[in-house]
Formats: structure tokens, sequence, C-alpha cells
């Protein structure tokens, strides 16, 4: 054995080269801003629709009783939501962590090899607490309306055709988004326009799809509110559905032309913020 590689086999560390389980433990550490901004986003949204929820549906609300048309209250509510999630993910904090804002994403991109698993576990746990800490908020100061049988913290439930229905709705829509996101986001030409394309299409879904399973997409979204409200029934059709559909959405872009040429997982990347996956604007810490 060479004398180099006698030194780097007993001293690794003495010579810069620092063993991989290191590396992973430094590389998570300078990540906690990453982490913090999805949890907050999240967050954010949660807030967003407690108090779009309320303003719709609160039957003490002005709006909602100037307007008596259920389905004109749904598309307003999804053109505010769509509004809320091209705002997060255009924004300072978006553009930086990459705006997945849902489990489901995150481990599409983990499948994909564009997400480190250190980095998608802290991802998931943070979007987990940071819905559950969005909702609470609401609740402090607004609670007797949020728990009200019309608004229910913004749950989202199975609709009245049932768990069937609910689940083949779910797979769908959650299918669609993550298509969707992996093919504009790929694109250069359009690859900016990718967070309004995923806005649109949860407004679409919540004016349209909503009554049959409540439009979720996200685990933790969906989790957020049923932690506050107790209503934990058919929680797994939210927890299974769109980490399934999302999957599925990755392995069909795979055999596609140039599916294997899938880039980094930002939502928006063109960006001056630094990027953990790819390293760009300094991301990479070693």
């Amino acid at each position: 054995m060479k004398l180099t590689e006698t030194i780097l086999a007993i001293a690794p560390e003495a010579t810069g080269a620092a063993p991989a389980r290191s590396r992973r433990q430094v590389s998570i550490q300078s990540h906690w801003r990453e982490y913090g901004m999805e949890g907050a986003l999240l967050g954010c949204f949660m807030i967003s629709a407690c108090l779009f929820g309320i303003l719709y549906e609160f039957p003490g609300s002005p709006v909602r009783q100037a307007i008596e048309s259920d389905a004109l209250r749904r598309l307003l509510m999804g053109l505010s939501m769509g509004l809320t999630a091209m705002a997060i993910i255009y924004s300072p904090w978006g553009k930086q962590s990459g705006a997945h804002i849902n489990p489901a994403i995150t481990l599409t991109y983990y499948r994909l090899g564009k997400i480190p698993l250190g980095d998608a576990l802290f991802y998931m746990a943070a979007q987990f607490t940071g819905a559950v800490a969005g909702v609470a908020l609401v609740t402090v100061f607004l609670r007797e309306s949020l728990m009200d049988p019309h608004v229910r913290f913004v749950a989202t439930v199975p609709g009245s055709a049932g768990v069937i229905l609910a689940v083949i709705a779910e797979f769908v829509i959650a299918f669609l988004l993550m298509s969707a996101v992996l093919y504009l986001s790929n694109i250069p030409r359009v690859s900016r326009f990718t967070g309004v394309a995923a806005g649109c299409l949860v407004a679409i879904y919540i004016s349209l799809e909503a009554p049959l399973s409540g439009m979720s997409m996200n685990p933790a979204r969906t989790f957020g509110s049923a932690f506050w409200a107790g209503i934990f029934e058919n929680l797994w059709i939210y927890f299974v559905v769109p980490p399934l559909a999302m999957l599925a959405a990755a392995e069909v872009r795979l055999r596609f032309p140039g599916g294997h040429s899938i880039g980094c997982c930002k939502l928006h990347h063109d960006n001056p913020k630094r990027c953990i996956f790819c390293g760009a604007n300094g991301g990479h810490d070693l």
C-alpha cells in the first residue's frame, strides 16, 4: 500500500478527506435555514387557508352572507389559494427552499435522486410542523370561527360520493400536478412559469374537485387541519394516495424522452438564492 493511501485510511480527517457521515452531518447543520423556510411557508399556506375558509364559509362572515352559491364561493376559495401558492413559490424563501411545501413532492424528488435522504427527512418534518403551527396560530385568535361546523379547521375529508371516488380523485389531481411540475421545470424557456402552473392547478382543483376529496394532494396540509379538528377518519387516504400518485408521475416521466435528465428540485430555480441541492450560488457547503 502506498504511503498516501495508508495515511488516508488511518487519519482521513488529517488530510481533509472527511468521512461521508461527517460530510452529511455538516451539510444538514448548514441547511437549517432551508428547513425552517419550508416549515414557515407551509405554515403561511395553512394560515391563508384558514382565513379564507372563515371568510367564505363561516356563517357570520359578511362575504358568506352575501354569496349564497356554494360553487361561487369555491371558485373564490380556489382563486385565493391558487394565488397564495404562487406567492409562496415566488417569494424569497420559496426561491431558496424550492417551495415543495408538500411531503409527497419532497419524497418524489428523493426518489429521483435530487434531494439527499437527510434533507428530505428534515424537509418533511418541517412541513408537518409548519402545517400544525399555522392552524394553531389562527386557532389562538379565531378559534370559534375556525371550529364552526361550516369551516371545521378547513379539514380535507371525502365528499358525499364516498371514499372510493375520493381516492381516485386524489390520485388523479396529485398525478397531474407532479407531472406538470416535472415537465415544465425542465424546459428552460418556460421553467420560470412552473409556479404559475402549479397555482393555477390548485385554483382549478379547489373550484372543481374539492367536493370529491376535499382537495389535499398534501399529507402535511391534511394533518395540520386534522390535528386540531380531531378528524382522523379516512386520514390514510391523504397519507397514502398523494405520495403514490406523485411517485407514479415520476416513473412515467422517466420513461419519456429526456426523462433521465430531470434537473434540480426547486419549483423556481432561476434566481440568485443559494441552492442546497445542486450547489448553485454557493449552495454546496462542502
